[in-house]
């Protein structure tokens, strides 16, 4: 069922940036007016793949506000994300899965705040990913880390194009929800996250 989700949202969304492949400055905006993130708080973001919402205005903004910025790296399959320090000035290159990294010797950054790409999500907050797992992966680690420590919970928060909601993303007892989405349109928190 998910192969066929995935065909699906992956036209949804190729439509979708076709018809505004700008709309990183509206993301921004709508993050900007919906979500207040504490000054010392680490961000992770994600360099776009072709087709996917461009991020990066907002990155530019977070990282202006004072707040590091990582991007993610692929170590080997079946296991959590790295992520790595990533400043303008910085040259990235092609890792796994032709994803842009930052380079091995940067610095590790443990994420307070996760900006997750995905091809869908759902009303529920629930994302459907790329087929590899990372990102549920990752998110369990955090989350796991942070209650054995008695940290906040890192936040997750899906970037997509509004349309790539669907009524329902196939998901099972290891896909982990997200705590809000934003798109070019709008920003909405999942209420049975934020009660947690």
């Amino acid at each position: 069922m998910k192969s066929e989700c995935r065909a699906l949202a992956t036209a949804q969304r190729a439509a979708a940036f076709a018809a505004d492949p700008e709309a990183g400055a509206a993301l921004a905006q709508q993050f900007q007016r919906a979500i207040a993130i504490a000054p010392s708080l680490s961000v992770s973001g994600y360099w776009p793949l072709p087709g996917e919402l461009d991020v990066r205005p907002l990155l530019d903004l977070l990282r202006d506000q004072g707040h590091p910025i990582g991007l993610p790296v692929v170590v080997r399959r079946h296991e959590p994300l790295v992520f790595r320090q990533w400043r303008p000035q910085d040259a990235l290159q092609t890792g796994k899965f032709n994803v842009m990294t930052p380079p091995p010797e940067a610095p590790e950054v443990v994420p307070d705040v996760l900006l997750v790409p995905m091809l869908a999500y759902d009303p529920d907050g629930y994302r459907l990913g790329y087929g590899g797992g990372f990102y549920d992966r990752t998110l369990d680690q955090l989350r796991r880390r942070a209650q054995r420590e008695g940290r906040p919970v890192p936040l997750a928060i899906g970037i997509a194009y509004a349309a790539q909601e669907m009524p329902m993303v196939p998901h099972g007892p290891h896909d982990q929800p997200l705590d809000w989405v934003v798109t070019e349109r709008s920003a909405f928190e999942f209420a049975a996250r934020s009660e947690n």
